[in-house]
């Protein structure tokens, strides 16, 4: 794999994420018959040029996966990176006689790296961040009595010894009342205490990732077969039904058979003509 880690470093986001994006979405998807014979060449001949292609042409979608975790406020590129370690390592691991698409193989490795990296670097309640904001903290420990919320007058008198504004002191005071929560919940909490955890409602589980790169993979298919199709009709026909269908103004029958001077049933007939011979070749493609 050493040969993919080299290409993925390279090609790594660093700080300009949109260029790496828009690089990355332009590698060429592999269809499911040239997957298969990547990994098989992996597989059986440790082919280091077929793990470059299999990790390559699936970067797009550590990219999908990352952005699902955009509420923890961590740089996406550094999710990315994260996320194409856990690809290295399912394309190491992915054996094509299981019979599945290694984007749903990859989706757990993918996952547990960005994980690990969450678990290691996120905090919900960041604690002085700052120069000013340390010096507060410290000083706002030592001068609060007790664990109750402060009163206004407290808080105005914390915030003149310490030369800082009372909204300041509120937010620090706000800060050190919280505490961090567990990417995953206790096992020992109740069920409904589950769904309050990271875990449960940061990531994005309107719509997985694999089954919405099948359908954009579905869509191109289908996009560059409607094409195939259309180039077998004349030049009338693909005319007609590109006016009619695939055009911003859609031209209407009448304004066809002015152009072609005949009758606007006879366009209608070219273009049922025209769409039963494209169904019939996009069938068979």
């Amino acid at each position: 794999m050493g040969t993919s880690l080299q290409v993925v470093e390279q090609l790594s986001p660093g700080r300009n994420v949109d260029a790496y994006v828009q690089t990355v979405s332009a590698i060429p998807i592999l269809t499911a018959d040239e997957e298969r014979e990547l990994a098989e060449r992996l597989h059986y001949q440790s082919d280091l040029e077929a793990a470059r292609q299999l990790v390559m042409s699936h970067l797009r979608f550590v990219v999908h996966i990352a952005r699902s975790y955009s509420g923890y406020g961590l740089p996406l590129g550094d999710l990315i990176q994260e996320g194409n370690v856990g690809l290295m390592k399912a394309v190491k691991r992915f054996d094509p006689t299981m019979g599945v698409r290694l984007v749903s193989f990859a989706v757990h490795w993918i996952k547990a790296e960005m994980h690990e990296f969450i678990l290691r670097n996120w905090r919900i309640v960041k604690i002085a961040t700052t120069k000013a904001q340390r010096k507060l903290f410290f000083n706002l420990r030592s001068q609060k009595k007790k664990l109750s919320w402060m009163t206004n007058e407290e808080v105005e008198a914390v915030a003149e010894d310490l030369g800082v504004d009372a909204k300041v002191v509120r937010q620090m005071e706000g800060r050190l009342a919280s505490n961090d929560t567990a990417f995953d919940a206790p096992a020992s909490e109740d069920e409904d205490a589950a769904y309050l955890s990271p875990s449960a409602y940061l990531e994005d589980h309107s719509a997985d990732p694999a089954t919405q790169l099948e359908e954009a993979n579905w869509e191109e298919d289908s996009q560059r077969r409607l094409l195939s199709a259309m180039e077998g009709l004349d030049d009338r026909s693909r005319n007609i039904l590109a006016r009619r269908w695939l055009a911003e103004e859609k031209a209407t029958l009448h304004e066809l058979a002015a152009e072609y001077e005949v009758s606007a049933e006879r366009i209608r007939q070219l273009e049922k003509n025209a769409m039963k011979k494209i169904r019939g070749a996009m069938l068979t493609a």
